[in-house]
This record gives structure tokens, C-alpha cells and sequence, in this order.
């Protein structure tokens, strides 16, 4: 049977509601951090602080609508198991067709709360090449806590690539992952956490490219690599 938002309680209803404003208005951020064109590209947020009794929720990208286009009321609401629409409206949009793959992160990855998926020019040049970007700078060794790995080769449409996401990434401290000849997808505590991820990712990937233009970039030592991730992480920034 298919939820329904409007049967929801009054709270779970006002978290959704919430939830489709965040990511309508993150959407903005891949256009104009140039790492999407036309429709390509999506942003989804799990739904916080839902009632136990209520299954897990997220919110995704309509599939094919132009960015400039997207609202919170086009955003749609989906489940984890299976991502069914449960809008119940009768005008509601098809979700992203890159939505299994969401749907497949959040159900096994109980710390993700938000996944970006975008084909920015440079993460995914080095993901054509089915090539790592190698931890040389470090903004990289802060942010990703070593190289961008790369994912196997996956078809859209089912959880295939979900699968191969959670896979080269349970085991990495990275938020983003390059899957082979498709992009980058990149994770966080929430959406906006992984839009940083996604435009942190292509800036690295853009930057490590010119460096290899003019020989070979320096490798960082790992217990730097170690040392520079955990102050960032934990130190940086207003607590």
C-alpha cells in the first residue's frame, strides 16, 4: 500500500514540507557552482526527525524538469523500500531516475542523510578514465581524508549503482565517489553537506588534472593525510 503524506501526522507532514524547501533551494547551488547542465543532476535529503512508527523518507529531484523550474512543491517524496511516489497528489512528478541509487545509499548508510549525484566536467573526466584522484592537496586530505575512489561501472535504472556506491565507500573516509564512466556521487550528514562534497570534488578534480599537466603532483604522507582530515573535521570552523 502507498503512503500518503496527507495521512500523516501533523509533525511528519511539516518535516517534509521542510525537507522539499531545503532541497528546491540546494538544487540552485549545482548550476551555479557550474557542475550540471540542462536537467542532469539531482540533490535528495533523508526526511528528519520522523515519528518511529513511520517508515523512512527522502526527497529527490523530479526527473527531467529544468532546474529553473523547481520548487518545493515539485520536489517529490519518496520511500526507502522501493522509492515509491507518496505525494498522493494526482499531478505529482516522476522522482529522478537516479533515484534507486539514492534510495539504496539511505537504506545502508544509516549515517547519510544526503547524496548529490552530478556530471561536473572534471570529476567525471577522471571517472571516464576509471581513475582515483590521487590525495595531493591539502584541501583534499581535509575534506576527503585521502583520494577520490572509483566505483565499478554500473547501468541506470535499478540499485545497481546504489550497490557499487555503498561498496567502494563503506570502507573510506571520502564523501564522494567517481562511478566509472557515468560521474561523481557524493554524500553527507545532509544535502547541503553533500552539494559541498559535489563542488569540492570537482574543484579538486580540476585542480589535480592541471597539476598533472605540468609533471607529477607530490603525494601528502598519510600520517599528515591523517593529521590534516581530523583537525578539519573536528577543529575547523565554529563549534
Amino acid at each position: 500500500m502507498t503512503l500518503v503524506l496527507t495521512d500523516l501526522p501533523d509533525a511528519a507532514q511539516r518535516a517534509v514540507a521542510a525537507t522539499r524547501e531545503r532541497v528546491a533551494a540546494l538544487h540552485a547551488e549545482l548550476p551555479r557552482n557550474q557542475l550540471v547542465v540542462w536537467t542532469a543532476g539531482n540533490v535528495s535529503e533523508r526526511v528528519p526527525d520522523l515519528p518511529e512508527d513511520i517508515p523512512g523518507l527522502f526527497v529527490i529531484k523530479p526527473s527531467g524538469v529544468s532546474y529553473d523550474g523547481l520548487t518545493p512543491e515539485t520536489m517529490v517524496v519518496c520511500t526507502l523500500d522501493g522509492a515509491k511516489i507518496v505525494d498522493g497528489t494526482p499531478d505529482a512528478l516522476s522522482p529522478s531516475s537516479d533515484t534507486a541509487a539514492h534510495a539504496y545509499v539511505y537504506e545502508h548508510m544509516d549515517h547519510v542523510g544526503g547524496v548529490v549525484h552530478t556530471h561536473s566536467t572534471y570529476a567525471t573526466a577522471w571517472a571516464a578514465r576509471g581513475e582515483e584522484i590521487p590525495c595531493v592537496l591539502t584541501m583534499m586530505a581535509d575534506e576527503f581524508g585521502g583520494p577520490i575512489p572509483v566505483g565499478p561501472f554500473a547501468v541506470i535504472g535499478d540499485d545497481s549503482i546504489g550497490r557499487g556506491i555503498v561498496e567502494t565507500l563503506r570502507g573510506s573516509r571520502s564523501p564522494a565517489v567517481l562511478m566509472q564512466n557515468h560521474g561523481p556521487f557524493t554524500l553527507g550528514k545532509d544535502a547541503r553537506a553533500a552539494v559541498k562534497a559535489a563542488v569540492m570534488c570537482e574543484e579538486v578534480a580540476r585542480t589535480v588534472h592541471v597539476s598533472r599537466q605540468l609533471g607529477d603532483p607530490l603525494p601528502i604522507e598519510q600520517s599528515l593525510v591523517d593529521s590534516l582530515f581530523d583537525r578539519y573535521q573536528n577543529v575547523y570552523g565554529q563549534r
